[in-house]
């Protein structure tokens, strides 16, 4: 079947060329309220009975995932591309930003699909169900759109799942040498997931919470107004890409001998946590309510999303789309997350030292963020050894505490 670009001159046109009148009603963007939204939680307690003490151990592990990002140095791929009558729109390579920017990068996705078409989309198909598939097929969906989703698995099988759920949409999104290029539809894409995520907060079921947390060290920490300061990538890796974040109000520091942890200094910060088995739930459920049909199915070539009945498919394949469109520019990075068991009273996030602790409602995560090779790694096998070695790091800082 021969290939041909969509667009004159271009076989890679970015959505930010659309022109937001070209968008369906139903998803264009709205300001974000960033830390003006007045559902944030108070301000961290670091009374010693208001923090509840956090047990850490590696009797308490009850599972450990690992997953594989999809990274590309160039940023993610949300390009049209013409195979045949078949309209095929590429959203996917995002990194550790998948579930961050999942709204806003379907949205843009969407609007490529609908530009592209001149508005005249009645029906679609959506290839993968992690956060990007999701999200487009609710998008559609809300756009008058009659969707179908093709994918091998369905939550809570589904490899991002594994994620740690941390608000962090900048995370292995470009590397540095394209930043500025991106700098337009990131925002775009920043801006509309935390509106669409700030609006699950209110909604019952707890699937996105604000969560405050500590970060905690031997010297003293500066404030960079971000929810967390810069995590240490491994030397192994190229350089990130950062872009202004005013999400999130800034950290407070908290006075030496003030808070319950054996560290000396603390600050207290906010952030935003998506519980990804209730959200990914949550998304599916409102799929089928409003009629949407699911097909479980692998597909092995972008002749066979070609074949698919409907005109045009979003391809939402995440990592997959490495061996589903032969596009070698996407780099797996490793991830991997240790659960230990639920722990209700825990409502509080950790960061020192090597470790990351999110106080997720199906259990405490723990995530070791200077974990070295995972760069250009493919292998999904958990490692129970580094898994307790983090595990024990953890557990030295939390049998510190004043309130244990």
């Amino acid at each position: 079947m021969k290939r041909r670009a969509l667009l004159a001159g271009t076989a890679a046109a970015l959505i930010t060329s659309v022109p937001s009148s070209l968008l369906p009603r139903a998803v264009q963007a709205q300001p974000a309220h960033r830390h003006r939204n007045a559902t944030l939680p108070p301000q961290c307690p670091h009374d010693c009975s208001l923090v509840a003490a956090l047990q850490a151990h590696v009797d308490l592990i009850t599972r450990v995932n690992t997953c594989r990002r999809p990274f590309r140095h160039a940023g993610p791929r949300i390009e049209a591309e013409k195979i045949g009558e078949k309209l095929i729109i590429h959203n996917y390579g995002h990194g550790g930003s998948g579930w961050s920017l999942c709204w806003g990068s379907s949205r843009q996705a969407l609007g490529l699909a609908q530009a592209a078409s001149s508005g005249n989309v009645d029906s679609m198909a959506v290839a993968g169900c992690g956060p990007l598939g999701l999200s487009a097929a609710l998008l559609a969906q809300r756009a008058g759109i009659s969707v179908r989703i093709y994918a091998k698995a369905l939550p809570p099988t589904i490899a991002s799942l594994g994620a740690t759920g941390l608000w962090s949409p900048d995370s292995r999104f470009c590397a540095s040498d394209y930043g500025d290029d991106w700098t337009r539809a990131w925002n775009d894409m920043a801006n509309f997931s935390f509106q669409e995520h700030s609006q699950a907060i209110a909604q019952p079921g707890m699937s996105v919470e604000w969560f405050n947390g500590y970060r905690l060290s031997h010297n003293s920490l500066r404030d960079d107004d971000r929810s967390f300061e810069a995590l240490p990538y491994a030397m192994d890796e190229p350089r990130y890409a950062k872009f202004a974040s005013n999400f999130l109000p800034p950290s407070v520091e908290l006075p030496p001998g003030s808070h319950p942890f054996p560290l000396p200094h603390a600050r207290c910060f906010t952030g935003m946590m998506f519980n990804l088995p209730l959200y990914a739930q949550a998304l599916m459920d409102e799929f089928l309510a409003r009629g949407g049909r699911i097909e479980i199915r692998e597909f092995r070539s972008l002749g066979e999303l070609a074949a698919l009945p409907e005109n045009v498919v979003i391809n939402a394949t995440g990592y997959g789309a490495r061996a589903l469109v032969g596009d070698e520019s996407v780099i797996p990075v490793r991830g991997q997350t240790v659960r230990l068991s639920v722990q209700p009273a825990v409502r509080y996030a950790l960061r020192s030292g090597r470790f990351l602790v999110m106080p997720r409602r199906d259990g405490i995560l723990v995530q070791n963020v200077a974990e070295t090779g995972g760069f250009n790694n493919a292998d999904d096998t958990p490692d129970r050894t580094g898994a307790e070695d983090i595990v024990r790091e953890l557990q030295a800082v939390t049998e510190g505490m004043r309130c244990a």
